[in-house]
């Protein structure tokens, strides 16, 4: 028999913080509960029938009391409010990482590519230490990609791409999850994160054989798809450079400026010149929505990611 933990699995950077908030907001509220019920009882006990308690002067009002306790929650929680809002902001905001994983989830598994073409499923090894920085798509319904001992949960959307991170600190097997129901297999949509030491993780890359990198596959779907007829150094059509694309500000023809991440590149690949025309081009992009599924997605925008860094006027 598995005894249920009385502590959870810590195993990432982020559950220390996340556990710390809602300790505290446990404790506080449980101080709260007690303090009212014990109000409740006290008050219940010596004003009950046939008690020789006073009640007189039952009109008079004292506001030191009530405005005491109202500053002092509130400024509790505000401090709470605070952290969690920083707290948020660090977690949703997804650092630059020492390795960058696409993931796709579907009925029912998931699906993952290393930058060097190692392709698992259900399984996903990382190095201990290391800040792991996840690409996040769905092929059909919306799943969550859930791993309890990192405190890591985010809700993955057809249509759309998230990103997500975590700081692996304990070597170990960690259990990995949907969180959120898309069908009738929901229930057996589970994984595992290996964590491995740095040079465990380097041999177990060695071992899975020598592949094409994702860039390198994404560079033959480019050219199998025809974009290489208009973005290619030899093209004669009055098109958008992509070398150094991604991270770059682009200013659209209707005058908003965007930042060309992978959503903005899904975007370009998948809806073409009928939403996002770069300002100063042709809108001639085609469309290319039911024609790439989200692996081959993430492989080209692998390799447009890989091209020169240099910036170009869009």
């Amino acid at each position: 028999m598995e005894w249920v933990p009385f502590w959870p699995r810590n195993a990432a950077t982020a559950a220390t913080p996340v556990d710390t908030l809602f300790i505290a907001e446990l404790a506080i509220s449980a101080v709260i509960i007690l303090m009212v019920f014990a109000m409740i009882v006290g008050f219940g006990v010596r004003y009950r029938a046939g008690s020789d308690a006073s009640r007189s002067n039952l009109v008079r009002k004292s506001w030191r009391f009530e405005i005491a306790w109202t500053v002092a929650t509130f400024l509790v929680f505000l401090g709470l409010f605070i952290y969690g809002a920083n707290l948020y902001v660090w977690l949703y905001g997804t650092p630059p990482g020492d390795l960058e994983i696409y993931v796709v989830g579907k009925q029912w598994m998931w699906k993952m590519q290393h930058p060097g073409g190692q392709r698992e499923i259900d399984t996903l090894h990382v190095p201990v230490g290391k800040t792991v920085r996840l690409v996040l798509a769905s092929q059909d319904v919306i799943h969550s990609f859930f791993v309890p001992a990192f405190r890591v949960k985010r809700d993955v959307v057809p249509g759309t791409y998230e990103t997500a991170w975590f700081t692996p600190t304990k070597i170990g097997e960690f259990r990995l999850e949907c969180a959120e129901f898309c069908g009738t297999q929901h229930a057996h949509m589970l994984g595992s994160i290996v964590v491995m030491a740095p040079a465990d993780y380097a041999r177990w890359l060695a071992d899975q054989g020598a592949e094409p990198s994702l860039a390198q596959q994404g560079e033959a779907l480019f050219r199998s798809y025809g974009c290489s007829g208009c973005h290619g150094a030899n093209s004669t059509v009055h098109a958008p450079p992509l070398d150094g694309l991604y991270g770059r500000i682009v200013h659209l023809q209707d005058g908003e400026a965007v930042t060309a991440d992978e959503q903005y590149i899904r975007d370009c690949i998948l809806q073409g010149a009928a939403r996002i025309v770069p300002a100063g081009y042709p809108p001639i992009m085609p469309a290319f929505a039911g024609q790439i599924g989200e692996d081959d997605l993430m492989k080209l925008i692998a390799y447009i990611r890989s091209l020169g860094r240099e910036r170009h006027a869009p």
